[in-house]
């Protein structure tokens, strides 16, 4: 994958056909290039191929991406989404893109004889119902079923096709390319080596980018999901909890099966919803939204908990009772936030057989992680259910090991982590000390600039705070940080560092994380939201706080 990350402001789909063609096994010997731009477009001063795969020895895809969750073609043109119709094709964009990627290389004097070329529009979020039509051919659409047996069956498929098409029109070479050594040449040609070259940041992003192979562990951990119909998988933050959540929905989902992937929080919701896409009667997000989404209800301006926990709940019951929304397997990741009598009562609906006798997978850490007053949630969740087994994971597949001690340290996790899969840079996490909060403003400046420098883009960036009201973040007056900082749930837009709550990025992960406004260590919870704060980074973390705060807990590791 080049480059081998792809940035979190990229169009849903673009994410998830990136994320699918870097994990499928059928694509370990290709190459692709994300977000290509092509500044000698064949018809616009400026254009972009969304990806280019080069497959050795069947050709080369230029993949237009769609994520619109709906698509029309009529009369008035294309209409994608929300935007206004418009008469050019999505298919004469990849036809153009494809065009202008030929037309560098041979101008680069790169021999392209033997190389087949095709493209292709894939419709990530939507099944592609089109009518025939001279503009584009039946093999050129790929839509979200594609994904059931594979992005790098689809990628073939989109190929083999594109052969069979142009072996009618002109003959084709016997032996097909490109090779090893062309695959190099093209590749070089259009990402030369000043693109490649990797610096600091960019072996950080090489390593994220591994994150997605599974540990011995965690290969254990799958396995246990074979043999029994319900498992509780237990972990602190870190060990890959919401990855397996998601491998198992999408293992499930792969079977023909149908069925939720659920969690508390919104923001992880939405990202769950985001990487569970086109998987086939996989239903993923927040438990909340899909209550809502059942019970029709609409949101009142003045919800609370009542509203949340109580009338939500029962106006959800009532339309679960008919077992219309009852599905083949239940999956929850932060189980711990999960465990109220009525939400246990509403997901005990939605699967066939119920908690206690249906396919459950519930991944969660009782530990320290729950942050909404569930202190006996584990006992409540296993009374809801009959026979259950329980795989425990330790090792830390997230953070960086320096990072993964300063949690030991400073939120006083006993036991700590067996172990850590990532190999530690040497770089300690950052204290910025301060007397009074209207301090920090200087001090934040400061931290988001030391990241920046070391290489960190700002969108890489991610700002949180225990406070609900008033922040550091959101309550600073310097006019740079004002311009900077955005509210953001996930991630930033680009060339913004994203600021939020330590609740609402709960389940989440940044490459670099600085926690504000840590000088209230009586604060209810103070240790559970220091734990999950620290444990948001997968390589820089800095700490703004009072030393009265922390300072006793750093001791032994720097003052």
């Amino acid at each position: 994958m080049i480059p081998p990350i792809i940035p979190p402001n990229a169009a849903p789909g673009e994410h998830l056909v990136f994320q699918r063609l870097a994990s499928d096994p059928a694509t370990r010997e290709w190459t692709v290039l994300h977000s290509l731009e092509l500044a000698q477009h064949v018809r616009q001063v400026q254009g972009e191929a969304d990806f280019v795969v080069i497959v050795p020895g069947k050709g080369i895809a230029v993949i237009e991406v769609k994520s619109h969750r709906k698509v029309t073609y009529d009369e008035q043109g294309w209409k994608l989404g929300s935007q206004r119709p418009t008469a050019r094709s999505p298919f004469k964009q990849a036809d153009e893109a494809m065009h202008s990627v030929r037309s560098y290389l041979i101008s680069r004097n790169v021999q392209l004889r033997d190389t087949l070329f095709v493209s292709g529009v894939w419709f990530t979020h939507t099944l592609a119902n089109l009518p025939p039509s001279p503009e584009w051919h039946p093999w050129q659409i790929l839509d979200r079923q594609d994904f059931g047996r594979g992005a790098g069956h689809a990628i073939l498929r989109l190929l083999d096709n594109g052969r069979a098409h142009h072996s009618r029109l002109r003959a084709l070479p016997p032996v097909p390319g490109p090779d090893r050594q062309k695959m190099d040449a093209i590749a070089k040609a259009l990402r030369p080596r000043v693109e490649l070259a990797a610096g600091t940041a960019d072996l950080r992003r090489e390593r994220d980018a591994q994150l997605t192979s599974f540990l011995d562990e965690q290969y254990d951990a799958l396995d246990a999901m074979e043999g029994n119909d319900r498992v509780l998988f237990t972990g602190p933050a870190g060990s890959g909890k919401t990855f397996l959540a998601l491998e198992a929905a999408r293992r499930e989902a792969a079977r023909g099966k149908n069925g939720w992937l659920l969690c508390y929080n919104r923001a992880l919701g939405k990202d769950l919803e985001q990487r569970a896409a086109g998987a086939p009667g996989l239903n993923a997000g927040s438990l909340h939204s899909t209550l809502r989404s059942i019970s029709g209800l609409d949101i009142p301006d003045d919800a609370g908990d009542s509203f949340w926990q109580e009338e939500l709940v029962d106006a959800a019951l009532e339309k679960l009772l008919d077992a219309k929304h009852e599905r083949d397997f239940l999956i929850l990741d932060e189980v711990q936030d999960l465990a109220l009598p009525g939400y246990l009562d509403a997901l005990d609906l939605m699967v066939k057989g119920g908690l206690a006798g249906g396919r459950c997978l519930f991944f969660g850490d009782f530990e320290r992680q729950a942050l909404y007053g569930l202190s006996d949630s584990h006992r409540a969740l296993m009374a809801r259910t009959s026979v259950m087994s329980t795989y425990t994971l330790t090792a830390n597949c997230r953070n960086l090991p320096r990072i993964g001690e300063t949690v030991k340290v400073l939120a006083a996790m006993s036991p700590g982590y067996r172990r850590f899969r990532r190999q530690d840079d040497g770089v300690q996490p950052r204290y910025y000390w301060y007397r009074a909060r209207d301090e920090q403003e200087k001090l934040l400046g400061q931290a988001i600039r030391d990241l920046r420098d070391e290489g960190f883009g700002l969108d890489e960036i991610m700002v949180l705070s225990p406070r609900r009201v008033g922040s550091a973040a959101a309550a600073c007056r310097d006019k740079w940080l004002r311009r900077v900082l955005v509210e953001a749930s996930i991630a930033a837009p680009r060339g913004h560092v994203g600021y939020s709550t330590i609740h609402a990025f709960k389940g989440l992960e940044a490459p670099a994380v600085i926690l504000t406004d840590i000088d209230e260590p009586l604060l209810p919870q103070f240790e559970a939201l220091l734990y999950v704060g620290l444990t948001r980074p997968r390589d820089r973390l800095s700490v703004l706080a009072t030393k009265e705060a922390i300072a006793p807990r750093v001791i032994g590791e720097q003052s």
